[in-house]
């Protein structure tokens, strides 16, 4: 019999905190039935390992390359069986049933057939980052001007982030992070899971704009909650060139040419309002460094030809022999 949820998780360099993720989803207990697929990214650090050891039924797939996020679950689920695929960062520990939250609800609501929950801080308020607009030159423009800073709190001049959106109830929202995300699975084969242009950051805007285009609309289920320790795998300045390499690939793939050039002109504005104003300062140079590599996140992410290609690993059979419990 087949589960209901497939949870697809991706892992990189991030070996304890995926083992506490993993084990905290199975202690916190659920009445869904469900199964759990690794992909692990050529992780350095002992992960796919790690995982083996320690959660024997989780299945691991182990890749040649780290070809970033959205090809990595594109993997994992054409393995997956369930009715429903689920996303979770590693970098995340359950609060609640999660698993069931989901599943009650879209059961209940399963028209929308994209959903997203609460990604949540330590202290247990909301980090806002669960879900998002659709990028527009609006906030381009407000981010260049650099009104999205002065004026966080505002719908109108930092539409990206919705503030002032009510997450304490069910509500439709443009795109959902992959940081957590259930999708039908039929829908997820029927977009051809995630476009394999990105390597990080907007696939999930990207697949959300796909899904409405279909019909689908994603909704925040607010009792859906996960605590989110955020940015594990990425330096502080590293982390923002990806962001802004997935920003401009966007633009590439889903606007018009001249629309998207000038997308990109405001991004750089942006960048170059805050270089300047922190060498005015004599701030820290993260705001310069970005500014230095411009040209990297100019231009998004290669085309799909430069990009690793996607090689599982053969699975150790004596490794497979010796362990212990289920069989992945």
């Amino acid at each position: 019999m087949n589960p209901t949820v497939s949870l697809v998780m991706v892992s990189y360099q991030t070996r304890d905190l995926i083992v506490r993720a993993l084990t905290a989803l199975r202690d916190t207990g659920t009445g869904v039935d469900y199964e759990v697929i690794v992909v692990d990214n050529a992780s350095a650090d002992g992960s796919a390992d790690a995982i083996a050891a320690t959660l024997p039924e989780v299945r691991v797939v182990r890749l040649a390359h780290n070809v970033g996020f959205g090809r990595a679950v594109n993997v994992g689920a054409e393995l997956a069986r369930g009715d429903y695929v689920l996303l979770m960062n590693p970098d995340t520990e359950p609060v609640g049933d999660v698993l069931g939250e989901f599943v009650a609800f879209a059961r209940a609501n399963p028209a929308h057939r994209v959903y997203t929950g609460r990604t949540l801080r330590q202290d247990g308020t909301d980090d806002g980052r669960s879900v998002f607009a659709l990028p527009s030159l609006w906030g381009y423009f407000c981010f260049a001007a650099g009104l999205s800073t002065v004026f966080r709190g505002s719908r109108l001049f930092n539409p990206e982030e919705l503030p002032g959106l009510d997450r304490n109830r069910p509500t439709p929202v443009p795109a959902a992070s992959g940081c957590l995300l259930l999708i039908e699975r039929a829908l997820f084969a029927e977009l051809r899971g995630f476009a394999p242009d990105y390597f990080m950051y907007s696939e999930d805007i990207d697949l959300c704009h796909r899904a409405t285009g279909l019909g689908a609309t994603p909704v925040l289920v607010p009792t859906a909650r996960v605590l989110h320790i955020g940015g594990a795998s990425s330096t502080s300045v590293g982390k923002r060139v990806m962001v802004l390499r997935g920003k401009t690939t966007y633009v590439r793939l889903r606007w018009s040419g001249s629309r998207a050039a000038v997308g990109r002109a405001l991004l750089a504005a942006g960048i170059a309002v805050r270089a300047a104003g922190a060498r005015l300062t004599g701030r820290a140079g993260y705001w310069r460094e970005v500014w230095a590599q411009r040209r990297t996140w100019l231009a998004g992410w290669p085309p799909l030809a430069e990009l690793p290609p996607v090689v599982p690993v053969p699975p150790d059979p004596s490794a497979r022999s010796a362990r212990s419990g289920p069989p992945a």
